[in-house]
Order: C-alpha cells, then structure tokens, then sequence
C-alpha cells in the first residue's frame, strides 16, 4: 500500500498527501497519545507532524519520495515533534516509585466498576511508561504499542537494531519493576 501512495506523492503531492493522512492519521495519533498521555497534546502533536511531513515532501525530489518508507518516517516526525515540545516545555517528570498505586481487575466484566478499574489501571500503565527514561519509552511505545518490528523502531529512532531491542528489554524490565512495587505496597 506505501508504494502505490509513495508514487502518487511524488506524482500529485496535494493528492497523495490527503490519502496520506487518511491511511496514517491513526497510527500517527496513537504515537503521540501514547508518548504524551494527553489527548489534547496528541492532536496538536499529530496535526504538527502532518504539516511538518508535508513541508519535507514539498521540499524532496519524486525518487526520495518513492523511496521512503511511510510509517517510519511519519513515526520519526511524530517522535521529533514531541522531543521538541519536551526541551520547551521541560515537562516535570517523577521516578517510577511514585506510581500511583491502584488494583486493576482483570476479566471481562461489564459492570461499571470494573469498566473503570481497568480503564484507571490502563492509565495508570499509561502514567508509568509515559515516566520511562525517553530512549526505553520510546522503544517500548514503538515496538509494542504502535507494534513496529525491531527494525522499523530503529529506522525511527536512528538507532541499531540491538540498542532498540536492548531499551525495549530495560523498559520493560523497569514497567515490571514498577508493577511490582505497586502490587507489593
């Protein structure tokens, strides 16, 4: 599909750029909710990088345009955008001790209570890898929220494919450390 959208971006940037956003606008989103935790900061982050991504293609010639790979670099905009709205913002950030502790259910219960423990829980995870030291947030938020293989994280971070996989595995070993602790206290 990112090849036939590649070709009609370099042929009809206007165009291919609508479907573009059309194809990519969720996964997009999804990144920058999972990297700011705030749906407001999301959209902002999201909308910035489609209108970053469309000043770079008006910039690039057909051939660098056929040949990028989309979703990494849509992914690497949007990680940029949010990288450069923390150095502004200089955005508090606590340990991951001070975790909020709270009891998630888990099952498939439909009463209302259990809706919002789950919903409060997955919060709460949002909370934790949202406090992750950037380069492991990064890489988890990558390779298992948005679901990008080993390499592609690393297409997007501009990292190898072994330090991706080494910040996904201290990542997670620092999300279950977190949980632990939760669950202990």
């Amino acid at each position: 599909m990112d090849e036939t959208l590649t070709a009609l971006l370099a042929k009809d940037l206007d165009l291919g750029f609508e479907e573009l956003v059309v194809a990519h606008q969720d996964r997009v989103y999804a990144l920058a909710l999972a990297l700011t935790t705030n749906p407001h900061d999301a959209e902002e982050v999201a909308q910035d990088a489609f209108v970053r991504a469309h000043r770079a293609l008006r910039g690039y010639p057909a051939e660098r345009i056929e040949a990028l790979h989309l979703r990494a670099w849509l992914h690497r905009i949007c990680l940029n955008v949010v990288r450069n709205r923390v150095r502004v913002r200089r955005v508090a950030t606590a340990p991951l001790d001070d975790a909020p502790a709270a009891a998630v259910t888990a099952g498939t219960a439909s009463q209302p209570e259990d809706v919002a423990m789950r919903r409060a829980g997955a919060d709460e995870l949002r909370c934790m890898v949202a406090r992750l030291p950037e380069a492991y947030r990064d890489a988890v938020v990558l390779r298992h929220v948005q679901q990008l293989s080993y390499a592609e994280a690393a297409e997007v971070l501009g990292r190898p494919v072994g330090t991706v996989k080494a910040n996904v595995h201290r990542g997670l070993g620092l999300l279950r450390l977190a949980l632990a602790g939760r669950e202990a206290g």
